[in-house]
């Protein structure tokens, strides 16, 4: 291949903002993500501005129907006060965009991988670190574990661990939003103290139950980008030494 030729499908491509990279992944464990939390699983496909447009819509329709607060009634048996409670016009809405998001995230998976296909067959060279006055980017080792682990601690740490900035603050934000919201450190004070009817009385059910698919799906998404950085670490790595050392006569096995 001509390598002063711009490639037609870049496997990756190194900015300011953090690696953006073509990644197959089963479109099962993508839709499931989405049914989590709408818009999760665009963020996997690193179709951030798709995925942040409806995480926004989730939060927001999820908020003006009642859907978290009819879930409450319903486990607790209070089915009359869920139908009650809830907004038929948001609703409908919600419905749309829930099932818009599992649909789009399937198609668009799947259409990715053949992209990813076409990328690694076309083998264009992978650029190892790019310098720019806000920020330096460079591909290297990571651990996935560690991404994880961050993200555990806190959602967003495992994004920033990985070098993905905006979508760090973005979780970073939005996490803050639910714990003030949700009152859930204040509630776990005072359960630490001895107080539990005051522990349960200080939270927000709506925000609370937010807040398990927001940890799942942020220590998920650190995980896999951790172990497809490194992924794409080895192919630059192969292409560098490939490039230098072939006229030698030398060859490189495959792992």
């Amino acid at each position: 291949m001509n390598n002063n030729r711009r490639p037609r499908r870049p496997l990756a491509l190194l900015s300011t903002s953090g690696v953006t990279h073509l990644q197959r992944q089963n479109p099962f464990v993508v839709v499931w993500w989405s049914a989590a939390f709408p818009g999760f699983g665009h963020l996997l496909l690193n179709q951030y501005i798709r995925g942040v447009l409806l995480t926004l819509s989730e939060v927001i329709t999820n908020t003006l129907a009642h859907i978290n607060e009819a879930i409450i009634y319903s486990f607790s048996g209070r089915i009359p006060l869920a139908k009650e409670v809830l907004d038929p016009v948001w609703l409908y809405g919600y419905c749309m965009i829930y099932l818009y998001a599992m649909w789009d995230s399937y198609r668009s998976t799947l259409e990715i991988n053949r992209q990813c296909e076409l990328a690694e067959m076309e083998d264009a060279r992978l650029q190892a670190l790019v310098m720019r006055p806000g920020s330096i980017q460079y591909l290297e080792r990571k651990s996935p574990r560690a991404a994880a682990a961050a993200s555990l601690c806190f959602p967003g740490l495992g994004q920033l661990y990985n070098h993905r900035f905006g979508l760090a603050f973005y979780a970073i934000l939005w996490w803050w939003v639910y714990l003030g919201f949700s009152h859930l450190h204040a509630a776990g004070l005072a359960l630490l103290l001895g107080h539990a009817k005051e522990s349960t009385a200080m939270l927000t059910p709506h925000w609370l139950l937010f807040m398990p698919s927001v940890l799942g799906g942020s220590i998920y998404h650190a995980y896999v980008t951790a172990v497809e950085h490194n992924r794409l670490f080895r192919v630059e790595q192969r292409q560098y030494l490939r490039e230098r050392y072939s006229a030698a006569g030398y060859r490189l096995l495959k792992r």
